[in-house]
């Protein structure tokens, strides 16, 4: 649960989607993961907010490679500051530089909150429950794998020695 929560606290996707299918192993429980994956994703976005209500300026002062993204960031967050809030959990590629531009932006501390609890509760049941039906799925299908596993990797030996121009 702390790999989970750490990994929330930043993108989070792959770690969440792996506990998922722990979960599905009976290694997690899958309410619990989500609660902790929800509250990781929070606190990660509140502090990344915090800084950039504290330190945004200076930190597109000292860091020019950011400028860019939260410069793209800003200009989303100004024409649909609630969507993109309620939607930066699944921008991948923007998800630190999102929360900071808003706390660059207008947006206040109170509104931000609510919706960054609102993406949480959507984001953290679909990503783990993700991981956990594709656990059930791949369980469904292993043992039918199993039984032509050889043929599939003469395939793939065959496909490579094709390729490679060896046939």
């Amino acid at each position: 649960y702390a790999a989970v929560f750490l990994g929330a606290l930043f993108e989070g996707d792959t770690v969440l989607l792996l506990a998922g299918y722990a979960a599905h192993l009976g290694y997690l429980d899958l309410a619990v993961l989500t609660g902790v994956a929800a509250l990781g994703a929070v606190a990660g976005d509140q502090f990344f907010f915090w800084l950039g209500r504290r330190h945004g300026t200076m930190l597109l002062q000292r860091r020019p490679v950011i400028r860019r993204k939260i410069g793209h960031a800003l200009a989303l967050i100004r024409r649909h500051p609630s969507g993109i809030i309620l939607a930066m959990r699944f921008m991948w590629g923007l998800r630190i530089a999102l929360p900071i531009a808003v706390g660059l932006s207008g947006v206040s501390r109170w509104r931000f909150f609510w919706l960054n609890l609102a993406s949480a509760a959507l984001w953290a049941p679909l990503v783990s429950g993700t991981g956990y039906t594709f656990g059930a799925l791949l369980s469904r299908h292993l043992a039918m794998l199993h039984r032509v596993e050889h043929w599939v990797m003469l395939g793939i030996a065959i496909a490579v020695l094709a390729l490679r121009g060896y046939l």
